[in-house]
């Protein structure tokens, strides 16, 4: 998958000043942007979050999900490292849409699990991609990253891409009443991985 660069600008936030790069997808219609915090050396392993946007998470506090706090702490700890970046991915609801993830959370309110909900909907568990993240690190010069994340198979999408991912980051925050059957989910479903582990331990 390739993308275009379009454009970049300040981004204040309270966490700190990001800086905010458009991308376009070449075949496609979906925006993805990059937010990036200090100077970026394409000489060390750059940490990094790969976020796939979620409205009910990351803009309206929902607390069905870790997507918020997931968010919101990972832009602290780049903040924290003193660079880094976020690549913030249009693919809402693991790739379903807005409307069919409402329809999703309609199904888990009447006992369906995430997956489950997803399966009968016609869909598979995840349909996210990945591939449009190395063309919009190698914009910046990044091939090797420290990967903020749980989920496995966002650390081999990135290497099947040929970036060099030298380690895999924990991140694990939210858990509350209301996504513990949830993370319980990801967990035993999706081999999501809630434990600082290497990249060993992936198989």
């Amino acid at each position: 998958m390739s993308v275009q660069y379009v454009d970049s600008c300040r981004l204040p936030t309270r966490l700190g000043e990001f800086t905010m790069h458009g991308f376009n997808e070449i075949q496609g219609d979906k925006e993805h942007i990059i937010l990036t915090y200090g100077d970026i050396s394409p000489n060390e392993p750059l940490l990094i979050r790969l976020h796939s946007e979620c409205l009910t998470g990351d803009s309206l506090f929902s607390m069905r999900c870790d997507c918020g706090y997931q968010l919101e702490t990972a832009m602290a700890e780049i903040v924290k490292a003193g660079k880094g970046a976020l690549l913030y991915l249009r693919q809402e609801g693991r790739g379903i849409g807005l409307i069919n993830k409402i329809r999703a959370y309609h199904l888990q309110d009447n006992g369906a699990d995430t997956v489950e909900a997803n399966e009968q909907l016609g869909f598979a568990a995840d349909l996210r991609q990945f591939d449009m993240c190395k063309p919009m690190l190698e914009h910046f010069g990044v091939s090797r990253v420290r990967l903020m994340t749980n989920n496995p198979r966002k650390v081999k999408s990135l290497q099947d891409v040929g970036v060099d991912v030298v380690e895999q980051v924990s991140l694990q925050v939210g858990r509350n009443q209301h996504n513990d059957e949830y993370l319980n989910t990801k967990a035993e479903k999706m081999g999501h991985m809630f434990f600082q582990g290497s990249l060993n331990d992936l198989g």
